[in-house]
């Protein structure tokens, strides 16, 4: 992976500007669609360096050490990622802080016939994850009415967050608590070690991540995450300002 300096302790862009890294994860993301930033995320960064920033530590985001519950990633956005890789760097100190994967197709036969079809109806809301509403104030905006399950019966999809996708009614309230209980039960838990790299269908897989203790003391835990697309709209691609970066969501809120 080549020499790596200290762990960050704040938000630091281009830390690893020219890093073997950045070859490796292109590569990849480019093989199963196309590499990926968001304006609102990071200013566009198609690299994330995923590490505990001091002060932080309670954020439900890449910057935390709290446990960070099931979620499709940027599950407010129209063009959400079709795959997400995570590259370990360094584990933190004590080999214990886990990426949790959890399956739509494995968790839904756990869930009654009634549960699936009101999680299928457009009755959902996802606020914006926090890491895009940074430089914002006031309350988060929220996207929706959208489903939770959609596709085929025997090929589902999934588009939840469980810190931020709200049931409209008390039945599609219920029914998010059980496909919640329903991912727990099926999730697998991976302790990924320096140089392995995790890549994840973000329309069928969530993910999370178990708490963990950082020291600050450059040894902290580091992984570095990408995002890759399929394929962008043509309109989407003519209104970016940066190639690959997706435009802000007060651009394209509500076009699709």
């Amino acid at each position: 992976m080549g020499e790596l300096p200290k762990t960050p302790q704040a938000h630091e862009a281009h830390i690893l500007d020219g890093h073997p890294t950045n070859g490796t994860l292109m590569l990849v993301a480019d093989l199963l669609g196309s590499l990926t930033g968001y304006q609102d995320e990071k200013s566009g960064a198609l690299f994330h360096d995923v590490h505990p920033v001091r002060g932080e530590e309670a954020r439900i985001e890449n910057s935390g050490s709290v446990a960070f519950d099931f979620h499709t990633e940027n599950v407010h956005h129209p063009l959400r990622p079709d795959y997400l890789g995570l590259l370990c760097l360094r584990q933190d100190h004590e080999q214990i802080a886990a990426t949790r994967v959890s399956s739509v197709r494995d968790a839904l036969p756990l869930l009654t016939d009634d549960e699936v079809a009101e999680l299928r109806k457009p009755q959902f809301h996802s606020l914006y994850p926090t890491s895009f509403t940074r430089n914002t104030t006031g309350p988060r905006p929220s996207a929706g009415p959208h489903p939770v399950i959609f596709g085929p019966a025997d090929r589902p999809f999934m588009r939840f967050n469980s810190h931020n996708t709200q049931g409209d009614h008390p039945q599609a309230r219920a029914a998010l608590r059980s496909l919640a209980t329903a991912l727990e039960r099926v999730c697998c838990d991976l302790v990924l070690a320096p140089g392995d790299l995790v890549v994840l269908d973000n329309h069928v897989v969530v993910h999370g991540r178990t708490a963990f203790t950082p020291r600050y003391d450059g040894q902290d835990r580091w992984l570095r995450r990408f995002y890759s697309l399929r394929s962008a709209p043509l309109w989407a691609q003519r209104m970016m300002r940066h190639p690959r970066v997706l435009p802000a969501m007060t651009e394209i809120r509500g076009v699709v």
